[in-house]
């Protein structure tokens, strides 16, 4: 364990504001309650539709695969670097401090500025949507437009505004959220627990509703043909793994606040492990149970509908009526309530350890003077992600997928591979099981999602784009700073 140890007091060294107050019950609710969030109670109808049919469910077993893959990535690289903003310090060392390296872990804070906001606006978006099955008048919009903007080689860029009474609700909810997260980390992990909770009790309840009145005939009703590997089956399969990697995302989030974690060589690769195993389970068995009840025609239809907001409560009306309906929905208003306080909390942090390493803007190193955390960072990214909540939910997901996989997953997955090889002194508490071949697979898996897909060039010029202005961001000032690639030793501050 001595390795370990020094690993430890090296990383608190690094963050000595922060406080270690995170255990592995903790690490584990905050990975869950972010992974779960409202995801798979507006997701649903979209896989079905995706794929046509009950074998909609390979995109959830297929998705729980691959993410687990890519769970033991960072399981390996959170314990051997368990320092607060997570793949920023995996991408530095893995590919050069001073050198590639420094691109690269820009780009990935460039990206996280937006994406991260993207990924907690989904959640506000989808907490809002529920809430138009209680309050229908949210569902009033006063403003939509779509932007179409013209860029040379890459074709059109597309973006579409939404304003609606519901927008504002689901702004309000992230405002809340930042409030909330305004105090001391160990205050925030009692919290998590009590979210958790309640996240779980909601799940439990669909289940035993599910179970309960499951009908074998609906739940594996396939379509002729459902199985035959043809283009259009491959395609479907794309556009579900695409949703259900979006699903499962969270189990990371540990790594991101892994400088505010006890004994973090143990607690992050177990709390990633668990973490998707428990709601891998809870997905399959939630969407079976769904499945044996509503027949998954009414899903596909439900797909292209406003009922894709708030699928479950319908759901639970038909099978108790309106005051069930009426408590799934604040139930599940709840969960996506807890995803986003978790998200914030996670993404808050990673900014806050570029700008002290000196590799993104000065102001988000500031820490609250009393309750010791990122406060400017935790502001910026409840901002943006404000902004983002006048996006629509389904173009905010893909967005979210296709630029997070393209500037950090492969990046980070490729680095892992070279790290073995290049730097095989580096302490390992936790070792990829059955190494290569998780890394390997995951890869695959993540190019699948990106290219094997109806109309991929739409999310994929967003990403390109991003990298374009971000490339132009840091050329800049590298050359100002006298960095990468221009290796002058002149130092101007952000």
């Amino acid at each position: 364990m001595k390795s370990s140890e020094s690993t430890n007091e090296k990383s608190t060294e690094q963050h000595p504001e922060l406080i270690r107050g995170v255990g592995l019950a903790g690490a584990t609710t905050l990975n869950m309650i972010d992974m779960i969030g409202v995801g798979p109670f507006i997701t649903m109808p979209l896989i079905i539709a995706a794929m046509g049919g009950p074998q909609a469910m390979l995109g959830w077993i297929f998705g729980a695969l691959l993410v687990m893959c890519d769970g033991l990535v960072w399981a390996e690289l959170g314990a051997s670097m368990p320092k607060s903003g997570g793949p920023y310090n995996y991408l530095k060392e893995i590919y050069g401090a001073s050198k590639l390296g420094r691109l690269m872990s820009f780009l990935f804070i460039w990206q996280l500025t937006f994406s991260a906001p993207l990924s907690i606006a989904s959640g506000s978006i989808g907490f809002a949507g529920y809430a138009t099955y209680a309050f229908p008048s949210l569902d009033q919009t006063f403003f939509k437009q779509d932007f179409i903007f013209p860029i040379p080689l890459l074709g059109d860029f597309s973006l579409n505004i939404l304003a609606s009474n519901a927008t504002i609700l689901a702004i309000l909810m992230i405002v809340f959220c930042v409030f909330l997260l305004y105090r001391k980390i160990t205050i925030i992990e009692k919290f998590a627990k009590f979210l958790w909770i309640g996240v779980m009790l909601t799940i439990i309840w669909i289940i035993f509703a599910g179970i309960t009145h499951f009908n074998p005939s609906l739940a594996f009703d396939f379509p002729e043909n459902a199985f035959q590997l043809n283009e259009k089956f491959f395609l479907g399969l794309g556009a579900s793994l695409l949703i259900a990697v979006y699903d499962y995302w969270g189990y990371y989030n540990v790594n991101f606040f892994a400088g505010e974690v006890k004994e973090p060589e143990k607690t992050i690769p177990r709390s990633i492990i668990i973490s998707i195993i428990l709601i891998a389970i809870i997905y399959i068995v939630m969407n079976i149970s769904i499945l044996g009840v509503i027949p998954w025609q009414e899903f596909g239809e439900t797909a292209s509908s406003d009922a894709r907001k708030y699928v479950i409560s319908v759901f639970m009306e038909r099978l108790y009526g309106n005051t069930a309906g009426i408590i799934a929905t604040l139930l599940i208003m709840f969960t996506a309530f807890a995803s986003v306080f978790s998200l914030l909390l996670g993404y808050s942090r990673v900014p806050y350890a570029a700008s002290l390493d000196g590799n993104y803007f000065k102001i988000f190193q500031r820490v609250h003077p009393k309750h010791h955390f990122p406060y400017i960072s935790l502001l910026i990214m409840g901002g943006v992600a404000c902004l983002f909540s006048f996006l629509k939910l389904a173009d905010v997901v893909a967005a979210l997928v296709v630029i997070r996989i393209m500037v950090q997953f492969l990046a980070q997955i490729i680095g892992l591979l070279i790290l073995r090889q290049t730097r095989p002194d580096i302490p390992r508490p936790f070792k990829m099981w059955l190494y290569p071949i998780p890394a390997l697979i995951a890869v695959i898996g993540f190019l699948y999602v990106l290219f094997m897909r109806p109309n991929f060039m739409k999310e994929i010029r967003y990403a390109i784009v991003l990298i374009i202005i971000g490339l132009i961001i840091y050329f800049v000032r590298s050359y100002r700073r006298g960095e990468f690639p221009f290796d002058k030793n002149v130092g101007i501050a952000a």
